[in-house]
């Protein structure tokens, strides 16, 4: 018998990838100049975005190889029993990488291999996660890009009249830490809902 794809251990390892990318900022701001920390401020967010790009994929894997019937009620497609984790991934991916467009695009993407009754659509629609992934997306995209439309929608989203560069928004008022304690609180919770 196949065994079950554990979101539980996908929830703890992000859990222990975010504070270790947490214990990253915390040496950097010790040794590094200013602008350095800028960057490495940077950096941390686009590798926790990386790291909660994984928990989720993960986490969708887990819900269809636990239960093939969860995206048959979705897709209307009768699936059997026990399918691999390499075939769930790419029932989700096909033959491209796992992404989606901040929070409202997270959801849809869950939604489209879920019902909005799981777990997971549940504990991200959550409005104490809202502001975290909202933040979490436009910053990864103004680190990544820094293009006009990454500062447009960075000082729409964070309130901002001037868009300084991602890292050194992040670096004041503990501001990555916070959205790193958020989202590691999300973790908790898909951890606790899931079966497995």
């Amino acid at each position: 018998m196949p065994r079950k794809k554990s979101v539980k251990k996908s929830a703890t390892d992000f859990k222990t990838r975010a504070d270790e990318i947490s214990a990253f900022i915390y040496a950097s701001v010790k040794h590094l100049s200013d602008q350095y920390v800028s960057w490495a401020h940077e950096y941390a967010v686009l590798r926790l975005y990386r790291e909660f790009e994984s928990l989720i994929l993960d986490a969708l894997v887990g819900a269809i190889n636990n239960d093939t019937a969860t995206i048959a009620r979705r897709t209307g497609v009768a699936f059997p029993k026990h399918l691999t984790d390499e075939v769930c991934e790419y029932l989700i991916v096909g033959d491209g990488y796992f992404d989606f467009r901040g929070r409202d695009g997270l959801i849809r993407t869950l939604k489209r291999f879920v019902p909005a009754s799981h777990y997971l659509v549940t504990n991200v629609e959550k409005r104490k996660y809202k502001k975290a992934l909202e933040q979490l997306s436009v910053l990864r995209n103004l680190s990544a890009h820094n293009s006009r439309v990454a500062k447009r929608r960075a000082k729409d989203v964070l309130n901002q009249q001037r868009m300084p560069e991602a890292g050194a928004w992040l670096t004041k008022q503990d501001r990555l830490k916070r959205i790193i304690d958020s989202l590691k609180s999300l973790a908790d919770d898909i951890h606790a809902a899931a079966p497995f």
